[in-house]
């Protein structure tokens, strides 16, 4: 009985040890991000409007008349410059997506915008149609400047980001511009 009890209280012990670690490991991915209240005024931002939003697939529905995205992502030999942005407010949390999905795959970032902090989940290109997946990274470096702190639905978000992370066997290294409507 002795053993017993002992054996359980160790193993209680231990698991809120480990319970308390992968708390800890959970909170680093959340950052703080910058607000620059000039950044409507940036000339790549600027420039957006004189283009026309990409077309990813033939029947694809767009949102936006012009380009919402300039983000270059390097992950291996060539870059890739095809993003586009939307947002769309969830209650207290401000969801932006990077993305550049085709309607079969896709690839780009969610960043959740909440009290001042941030959270990049990166998107699994390894989807069903229609289907948005994410996939574990280690984060190196991510920083997210954005135009203000507090969004209503109907304001226009500004924002630079730079984000570079580990994903399986390479590095991703994903930065630039984005403005997209709040919805």
């Amino acid at each position: 009985m002795k053993q017993v009890l002992f054996f359980s209280l160790n193993f209680i012990f231990f698991a809120s040890i480990v319970s308390c670690k992968k708390e800890n490991n959970a909170k680093k991915i959340f950052e703080k991000f910058a607000v620059d209240k000039n950044l409507p005024q940036n000339d790549t931002i600027k420039l957006l409007p004189k283009y026309p939003e990409l077309k990813l697939y033939r029947k694809e529905r767009l949102e936006s008349k012009t380009r919402t995205a300039y983000i270059v992502q390097f992950a291996g030999i060539l870059p890739m410059d095809n993003y586009k942005c939307s947002s769309e407010l969830k209650n207290d949390t401000l969801e932006i997506l990077l993305n550049n999905n085709n309607g079969f795959f896709g690839n780009g970032v969610l960043v959740k915008v909440f009290e001042n902090n941030f959270l990049i989940k990166d998107i699994d290109p390894k989807t069903l149609h229609g289907e948005i997946k994410f996939m574990k990274t280690k984060p190196v470096y991510q920083k997210l400047i954005l135009n203000k702190t507090n969004f209503q639905k109907n304001d226009t978000v500004y924002g630079f980001i730079d984000y570079n992370t580990k994903v399986e066997r390479f590095t991703k290294d994903f930065r630039g511009y984005f403005k997209a409507l709040v919805k």
